[in-house]
């Protein structure tokens, strides 16, 4: 078939069913990950390899990557920043263009009289290990111009799993018969052929690269036999290193055809009593509508807040009736909330973040530090 006349846009029903699987059912790591998007999504094989190559190619799918389980890798949080308004763009790109460890970076607004309302620049910071992620948000702040940052480690997690294509239409509401799984937060050491073959393993995929046998050329890459290669994958994966294979989508951004994937970008706050951060989790997480929950704690900045999540949409009004549907379990099943509101984003842009200590020495130094000044 002349790739030509093969569709690249969301609403086409292969594609759709291939990225309803595609975007997070993909868990781990798998031998064969192609071959079990095409086994969850029932699409053949090589219209499996076809419509990705396409979607690739149209900038549909914007990378494709095997993700890692990063707070397991390298000391993170999310960073809220205050910059002077006429330095928020220019910091904006800065951080998206220049700082290889920051990264989902998003300009976001909330009422003027909000606590915290005065932080507009948004970030997540991986600094790899051995080294500051205090100092590092130092030199970002200088670099930037930013009055203040504070940093929000993840405690914590609850729920983690994009999938825009199968949240759209989703009942108000719908939940999990069960509490969400806490995800423990604890760097992982690795050795030196583990950390080659991680480093193998989380570099995006080319168009041309989507095909069955998926990891010899990374072996190589590795300079190990596949064998050895998928079996180190394999106990990272066990470890819990490895998140998912992942076909990316743009969040916000118009595709190629004009059609939004998302609209809105959510980041909903809540506030509740110190000891009951688990529980509430757990029951905040279990909403299918969430692509992120966790426990961190917003300090007096933000009033408090500890349980934050992030839920996308096409339209702002069901994203609050998404949000008002937890609310009103949380209060049904008797967990009090002192406060609560939303940040909503504007400008996005994301990117993976670089978790090798390797690379942090060598960024260092391309910027004129000395790797040993930003040890932790």
């Amino acid at each position: 078939m002349n790739v030509t006349t093969v569709s690249a846009a969301i609403t086409d029903p292969v594609n759709a069913q291939i990225l309803a699987v595609s975007e997070d059912k993909i868990q781990g790591f798998q031998a064969d990950p192609i071959a079990e998007i095409s086994k969850q999504s029932g699409i053949e094989l090589e219209t499996v390899i076809e419509r990705i190559q396409v979607m690739l190619r149209s900038g549909t799918i914007r990378r494709v990557r095997q993700t890692l389980m990063a707070t397991n890798l390298a000391p993170g949080a999310l960073v809220a920043w205050q910059v002077p308004a006429e330095k928020l763009e220019a910091g904006f790109d800065y951080l998206y263009q220049q700082d290889p460890f920051s990264g989902h970076v998003v300009i976001r607004s909330a009422d003027p009289a909000t606590p915290g309302s005065n932080y507009r620049l948004w970030t997540t910071l991986k600094v790899p290990q051995g080294f500051s992620m205090q100092k590092h948000g130092e030199f970002l702040q200088r670099k930037i111009g930013a009055d203040h940052f504070r940093l929000m480690p993840a405690n914590r997690l609850f729920a983690l799993g994009v999938g825009h294509i199968r949240r759209r239409g989703m009942t108000i509401g719908s939940k999990a018969e069960v509490p969400a799984e806490v995800m423990d937060v604890k760097v992982v050491q690795l050795n030196e052929l583990e950390w080659r073959v991680l480093t193998a393993i989380k570099r995006e995929f080319e168009p041309e690269e989507i095909c069955r046998n998926i990891w010899q050329p990374r072996a190589d890459e590795a300079k190990v036999p596949l064998q050895t290669f998928l079996e180190v994958a394999d106990d990272l994966n066990k470890r819990r290193v490895i998140g998912r294979f992942s076909t990316f989508l743009e969040h916000v951004k118009p595709l190629a055809d004009g059609e939004r994937v998302t609209r809105f970008n959510a980041l909903f706050h809540w506030a509740i009593p110190a000891g009951r951060e688990i529980e509430t989790g757990r029951e905040v997480g279990r909403f299918h509508i969430l692509t992120h929950a966790y426990w961190r704690e917003g300090g007096p900045e933000f009033r408090n807040v500890n349980i934050m999540a992030v839920a996308h949409g096409t339209d702002k009004e069901l994203v609050l009736q998404h949000k008002a549907a937890i609310d009103e379990h949380l209060k049904a099943i008797g967990i009090p909330v002192t406060y609560t509101n939303v940040f909503w984003g504007g400008r996005s842009e994301i990117k993976p973040s670089e978790i090798s200590p390797f690379a942090y020495a060598d960024w260092c130094r391309s910027v004129g530090l000395d790797p040993e000044s930003m040890r932790g």
